[in-house]
């Protein structure tokens, strides 16, 4: 569906060069909806401009449904365009107009009978349930209604492809919520594929299956939703998910620890899917030797899985924590050793 190949992209500004992508290389399949996230000025704006050709590399190319963008002249790229939706952060819908002629926009533009703008006006409107708002004018709709036209009118021109820039950064957490679900639908009911761009990991958690992050231009981590939050390899990654996944240690707990005499290790466990029916913690409590204390523990849901994460104590002799942890790796739970030092990053 998507394939970017080795693209950077350079901008000239006032205070010189910036180079806001550095060989970036993504592939997304037909059916995925694929999160890309980083901090502002990571390049994922830049990124998204470039699958949908308002943007070109310098270097590297981008090719969609098989398309190299680079080769296409201005009618054909037009054409591209009519299978590509996009939806917007400030939704960019014509105030002054009602929901139907947002919607039925790029159709009239397109030169399509009315006959057919009207047939395919209604059914994306009651598929974003705002067949009573029709003749209204936009200006009258809350910010959630407005994403949902804003959707409407992508959908209209029936893409296979749907571009996702920040479409929830404006909207509160009930509506955000209402809007991936809308988005989840789209993708399972039409079988189009979105590529969503944003700077919130709860985002990623509720509706992507797999997920790219970005920093200073470039991708440094990416994969299924569910590795990438079980295992996080870069520090900018790892600050992502916790936003989503507290797995820290309360500081009034910390300070207990630090007066603690007897032997102990912390241990941070990871259970994912399948591994959330297995009675681990309650079988290394039979470990002979090993007393386990729990300092902490949370559940998240992650698209069709579940993530719980626990922090566990576990006091004992060396030999017997290292057979209660021989134990946990057997049940194929993640597992990784607190380091005394990170404690002081809590």
């Amino acid at each position: 569906m998507i394939q970017i190949e080795g693209a950077s992209k350079t901008f000239s500004g006032k205070t010189g060069e910036v180079q806001a992508l550095r060989e970036v290389s993504l592939h997304v399949e037909k059916g995925d909806i694929y999160g890309i996230i980083g901090f502002s000025g990571a390049g994922k704006s830049t990124l998204i401009r470039l699958v949908n050709g308002l943007e070109k590399p310098d270097r590297g190319r981008v090719v969609v449904e098989g398309r190299d963008l680079g080769s296409l002249g201005k009618g054909e790229l037009r054409i591209l365009r009519r299978k590509i939706g996009m939806v917007f952060q400030q939704f960019n819908l014509l105030e002054s107009k009602t929901v139907f002629h947002n919607i039925a926009l790029p159709l009239i533009l397109a030169g399509t009978p009315k006959t057919v703008i009207a047939e395919k006006v209604a059914r994306v409107l009651q598929f974003v349930e705002l067949e009573d708002k029709r003749e209204t004018h936009v200006s009258q709709l809350s910010g959630g209604q407005k994403q949902r036209v804003g959707i409407a009118r992508a959908l209209a021109t029936e893409p296979d492809l749907l571009l996702c820039d920040e479409a929830t950064s404006a909207l509160d957490p009930q509506t955000t919520e209402a809007i991936l679900k809308l988005l989840k639908r789209v993708n399972r009911e039409m079988g189009v594929t979105i590529l969503l761009i944003t700077h919130q990991m709860d985002v990623i958690r509720m509706i992507c299956d797999k997920v790219a992050v970005m920093e200073n231009g470039r991708i440094v981590e990416r994969g299924r939703v569910v590795d990438v939050f079980g295992s996080p390899q870069m520090p900018v990654t790892k600050r992502f998910v916790r936003t989503v996944v507290n797995d820290r240690i309360p500081e009034s707990i910390l300070r207990l620890l630090h007066e603690q005499t007897e032997h102990y290790q912390i241990e941070r466990l990871k259970f994912i899917g399948a591994s959330v029916k297995r009675p681990v913690i309650s079988d290394i409590c039979q470990v002979e030797g090993i007393v386990v204390n729990i300092l902490g523990a949370t559940v998240q849901e992650l698209q069709e899985s579940v993530m719980c994460v626990f922090i566990l104590q576990l006091i004992g002799e060396e030999a017997d924590i290292r057979r209660a942890e021989a134990q946990i790796d057997a049940a194929g739970v993640l597992r990784e050793r607190v380091a005394a030092d990170e404690w002081k990053h809590y």
